[in-house]
């Protein structure tokens, strides 16, 4: 690929998502905004070249596609804001499958999406605009995972499951099939759903069950002290 590529965050997240894309681009087509580094300095070999405050300018500077590499847990709407505003200032929003990944040609894919290493998107299944399918993530036959949605690290989401919208699925969680997880939830690390899940909650354990509301103060990644 040619074009040049403007990533919006440089922490963790993006470090997954560029070493995906250094294996498909030029290194010299690669720039990274992020409002906590030096101007200057470099990400895995990738220069920094400004910060998100202004990120637009970069559509002339001839960066014709944006992604963003801001991870989220629990809360996305930064993520839909940058979304919104890349999509405003005319950028291309790719989606970055790692080489390693698996994608049905029969499965429908948005725009800005994420599949990490050893991904599998099965056939039938549909992934929404700006969703992130981390490492060895499983989203089997006819699933459908919302916008903005965050399925973790080895997560299993078998035939069938419904994960709405800016929702997110912690680490090496198993999601029985033919679910639905709501839009706007949170479902902690290492759970096993075995019942559908309203918008709106925060959800853990073995059999998963609703703990809180969105408008509490949980950390989902401290569900072992509960």
């Amino acid at each position: 690929m040619n074009k040049k590529i403007l990533l919006l965050g440089g922490g963790g997240h993006c470090k997954s998502v560029l070493d995906s894309i250094l294996e498909q681009r030029l290194r010299g087509n690669v720039a990274i905004v992020d409002d906590n580094l030096d101007l200057g300095s470099t990400l895995m070999g990738v220069r920094v070249v400004g910060g998100l405050k202004d990120f637009e300018k970069f559509r002339s500077e001839g960066f014709e596609q944006a992604f963003i590499t801001i991870g989220s847990i629990g809360n996305p709407q930064f993520r839909i804001e940058l979304f919104n505003r890349l999509e405003a200032a005319g950028f291309e929003t790719p989606n970055v499958l790692d080489k390693s990944s698996v994608v049905s040609r029969y499965a429908l894919l948005g725009k800005g999406i994420f599949a990490g290493k050893n991904s599998v998107i099965n056939a039938g299944a549909s992934v929404g605009d700006g969703a992130i399918i981390n490492t060895c993530v499983i989203v089997e036959h006819d699933g459908v995972v919302g916008r903005f949605a965050h399925i973790s690290s080895a997560c299993v989401l078998c035939g069938n499951v419904h994960i709405g919208e800016s929702t997110h699925i912690g680490a090496g969680t198993v999601i029985r099939q033919g679910l639905t997880i709501g839009r706007d939830t949170t479902i902690g690390i290492g759970s096993v759903v075995t019942s559908s899940m309203p918008d709106g909650v925060i959800a853990f354990g073995s059999p998963c069950k609703v703990v809180k509301n969105t408008d509490s103060k949980f950390n989902p990644m401290q569900a072992e002290t509960f």
